[in-house]
């Protein structure tokens, strides 16, 4: 499905995000297509329940700018990301799924049924919602970073570190992301510089003491990176002293980066009406995806802030689904 197969009555509401034509009513409303929300979709749809999911702005979610994806269970060989996603797309579709190129722009979680608008103008009355909006991660914005992100330049050592095995790679950030992304590399690249902008680490001092005793781990202290460079794909980083030392530069020949600095969580949606904690993630009962309001479910990176991974977002996908259908009955 495009946006052009999406019918909206009222062109001018559609490209304001005014409310147009008739409420769509459905039994589960999902918010995201990443592997939790197209998984959530499924099962929903398989329970024959009526599922629709708007994509949001970054429709298939972070697997849309990864490459080659080599730990993803059923797949002998690398899958692209793009392509993963396709046919999750196409599964969920094919079992009776509506699937929506729009994003929500509001949402009202006061009562039942819940009331999303989409940035198309439609209004959509839900009787239970799964929130899969996902998180993004936070980037360093220097040259380089966005032309050769995924041909080097990585926000996950876990999905991408075994392309590295035997090669120099760097990981910048000095928190607890930082050091386990550090730590995970060791089992693959030769030797890992760690750059950060301050002169000690923030992470747990017992991360900081098994990093410090990897003998192919290299501080890089007070450095920042201000380019990245290579041609196709990263051959090294540009870094320049912080903290007053700014004249000081080095290029440092590395064949990966890896951008630890911290996740954003798509839930500014729905701040002031799920609890939350200090970072935005979305609380959720323990071994549940139930949050705090009855009948609204959080799968994925939005309310997982430690493995972030494809599998674990599907696996929260299928619980909020089942949750969603036992919630429902």
């Amino acid at each position: 499905m495009t946006a052009s197969d999406i019918s909206v009555s009222n062109e001018d509401g559609e490209k304001n995000g005014k409310e147009s034509g008739e409420p769509v009513r459905c039994s589960v409303l999902i918010l995201g297509s990443g592997p939790a929300g197209l998984t959530a979709a499924i099962y929903a749809a398989r329970a024959g329940l009526h599922c629709v999911v708007l994509e949001g702005l970054q429709a298939g979610g972070q697997l849309m700018i990864t490459t080659d994806v080599e730990n993803y269970p059923g797949f002998a060989e690398s899958v692209l990301g793009p392509d993963l996603m396709a046919a999750m797309r196409a599964q969920a579709s094919k079992v009776g799924a509506e699937v929506r190129s729009s994003s929500a722009t509001s949402c009202d979680l006061g009562h039942r049924p819940f009331r999303v608008l989409d940035d198309r103008g439609a209004v959509y009355l839900a009787e239970s919602l799964i929130v899969a909006t996902g998180a993004t991660a936070k980037w360093l914005g220097v040259p380089g970073e966005e032309r050769l992100r995924g041909f080097g330049v990585s926000a996950c050592a876990t999905c991408d570190g075994a392309f590295f095995k035997g090669l120099e790679v760097a990981v910048v950030g000095g928190g607890n992301t930082a050091v386990e992304e550090a730590l995970f590399l060791t089992r693959h690249a030769s030797r890992i510089y760690v750059v950060h902008r301050r002169d000690k680490l923030r992470a747990e001092k017992i991360l900081q003491e098994k990093l410090f005793l990897r003998e192919n781990v290299e501080m890089l202290w007070s450095s920042v990176v201000c380019e990245i460079l290579g041609d196709g794909e990263v051959t090294g980083v540009r870094l320049r002293g912080s903290a007053g030392d700014e004249d000081r530069e080095r290029v440092l020949s590395v064949s990966g980066i890896f951008v630890a600095i911290g996740h954003v969580p798509e839930t500014g949606l729905f701040r002031g009406q799920v609890e939350m904690d200090s970072e935005g993630y979305i609380m959720t009962e323990a071994d549940s995806t139930k949050t705090n309001i009855a009948g609204v479910f959080a799968a994925g990176d939005v309310s997982d802030r430690v493995f972030r991974q494809a599998v674990t977002a599907a696996g929260l996908g299928c619980m909020a689904a089942l949750e969603a259908q036992a919630f429902l009955d």
